[in-house]
């Protein structure tokens, strides 16, 4: 049984480092993805960064109107 349960934790063990060495990223991906991200931000915040300042500053003056 202890024979047995030696290589069981041997195989487990070696399939466990096997994944690990093989889990390398995609760190072009990952960077590709955060730069289209961050430019689809910097896009939509100057289409609609003029027409939010504007709801902002009525939401403002009608709260401060009162």
């Amino acid at each position: 049984m202890r024979k047995h349960l030696d290589r069981v934790t041997r195989w487990t063990a070696r399939r466990a480092l096997a994944r690990f060495a093989d889990e390398r990223g995609d760190v072009p991906g990952w960077v590709l993805i955060t730069l289209m991200t961050a430019g689809l931000v910097i896009v939509i915040w100057g289409l609609a960064g003029p027409a939010l300042s504007g709801v902002f500053e009525q939401a403002i003056d009608r709260v401060t109107g009162f």
